[in-house]
């Protein structure tokens, strides 16, 4: 195995140790989000965007080896390498299995300077919670794994259980207090009557305790972000029609004391107002209605509805969420006059709303998921597209590129060690994106099937990313 350690660490600076610092998360503060500006300051008189066949800078992609399998399982740029680890199925800290369906993911730095990555599974069903934690509902099977790894060495140091019998863990998003909030893409009822649908909060450095977050509403959550100066959670829901949600906790870095949950309106006008069709630089004025059933029981008006019957508008499908420049930016994934997906930028300082920009075409952006910020300011985002998997990086100037290429096929016989059945899985979709937090050396993503977090370094600086 060659040497995965970093080529050009930049030094981390000298820090206090508290819970902020600790266990930091995102990389919010350091992130400029430069793409997503240019993205709104340009003019109707721009040339129109394109998707270039690679990046300018890092040049095309290649099929690399897997340090840890031998395998070509992804093509990336040349000088960049990769290790993978917690397939599905492998033991666990404690021999478990790996659960599988890997999904959304935070990272942070824990005092030892290794990296924390809490990791979300997206599995269904009710055959049974699985081990080494508290479960919030015995039979649900998703939930969340905790992963360490060295960020010198390049290697991963063990997995363990930290949330259990939860459904359908799709995002989520990490706060300024260290934890992630893990995030159910579902309002199923369970076979013994659990309700499901909600946020829960699980602490970098433990497990969670299984408790739902219920005043954060019950509907079918994708992700989140906080504002660190107010502790203020802002929330999507997948789902048409959907709405987007701020909630206001009663206590700072304490969610479980109970909040406040309120829904997004746009103009004075008191009727709902509808941005499915909405193009480039579309701008809003914002307030905001409080949803007075949060928690729903079967038979009841889901928070949308009941936000939307108030005056609060709705969106189409919104997922993908990032805290940055003291502003949230969500994705609204089939939004915009092409229906190929939006970015919106919600400034809570002048209560504004843009659209900072619609996708043209699906040659230019299909359908964009979640999104992660490096250090740098370069944008990565997962796209699940017609043309193959990739992983998207977005330049300075708003050119979309391709970065990495989902080429995962596990040969008959399999591979020595893992339980993963043979097969062609290059059509599953990336998930997860997420950058180390001290220089973002490391960036984090998972494929979802069969289940592979793949961890990726190379000459960063060399281009946007």
């Amino acid at each position: 195995m060659t040497d995965m350690r970093d080529r050009t660490p930049t030094p981390e600076p000298a820090r206090g140790i508290d819970r902020r610092t600790a266990l930091r998360g995102g990389l919010a503060a350091l992130a400029a989000l430069g793409p997503l500006q240019a993205l709104g300051a340009r003019t109707a008189g721009a040339a129109p965007m394109a998707k270039a066949p690679f990046s300018p800078d890092y040049g095309p992609l290649a099929p690399v080896k897997d340090h840890t399998t031998g395998l070509e399982l992804l093509r990336l740029p040349k000088g960049f390498e990769y290790i993978s680890h917690g397939w599905t199925g492998d033991p666990m800290t404690g021999g478990a299995p790996t659960p599988g369906a890997h999904d959304g993911m935070g990272t942070f730095t824990a005092p030892d300077g290794k990296t924390v990555i809490v990791r979300n599974h997206e599995l269904s069903g009710y055959t049974g919670a699985f081990g080494g934690t508290a479960a919030y509902d015995p039979a649900a099977r998703g939930g969340t794994t905790t992963v360490v790894f060295d960020r010198d060495a390049g290697q991963f140091l063990g997995t363990t259980p930290s949330l259990a019998g939860t459904i359908r863990n799709c995002a989520g998003g990490v706060t300024p207090w260290g934890s992630w909030l893990s995030c159910e893409e579902t309002t199923e009822i369970g076979p013994d009557g659990t309700r499901h649908g909600y946020v829960f909060e699980v602490p970098a450095d433990g497990q969670s305790n299984g408790v739902p977050l219920k005043q954060m509403g019950r509907f079918s959550h994708e992700a989140v972000c906080v504002d660190p100066s107010t502790d203020i959670v802002y929330l999507t829901e997948d789902a048409t029609p959907s709405g987007f949600y701020r909630f206001l906790p009663h206590e700072r870095q304490n969610l479980a004391a109970g909040g406040e949950l309120q829904m997004m309106v746009i103009g004075d006008s008191g009727q709902s107002y509808v941005t499915y069709d909405d193009p480039t630089g579309t701008s809003y004025r914002t307030s905001w209605v409080t949803i007075d059933n949060p928690d729903y029981a079967p038979g009841e008006v889901r928070p949308a509805l009941q936000g939307q019957a108030k005056g609060a508008a709705v969106f189409k499908r919104l997922e993908g969420a990032w805290w940055g420049n003291d502003r949230a930016y969500v994705v609204s994934t089939s939004g915009g006059p092409k229906g190929q997906g939006q970015v919106f930028e919600y400034d809570p300082a002048t209560e504004t709303m843009t659209v900072l920009f619609a996708s043209p075409d699906a040659t230019v952006l299909n359908n964009p998921d979640n999104i992660c910020v490096s250090p740098r300011g370069g944008i990565v985002l997962c796209e699940d597209g017609d043309a193959g998997e990739y992983l998207h990086g977005l330049t300075q100037d708003g050119q979309i590129f391709p970065f990495a290429l989902n080429q995962v096929v596990i040969p008959a016989g399999g591979v020595p060690g893992k339980s993963v059945k043979p097969g062609d899985y290059s059509g599953s979709e990336w998930c997860g994106s997420a950058f180390d937090t001290v220089n973002g050396n490391w960036l984090f993503a998972n494929a979802q099937t069969p289940g592979i977090t793949f961890a990726i370094t190379g000459p960063w600086r060399t281009g946007s990313l």
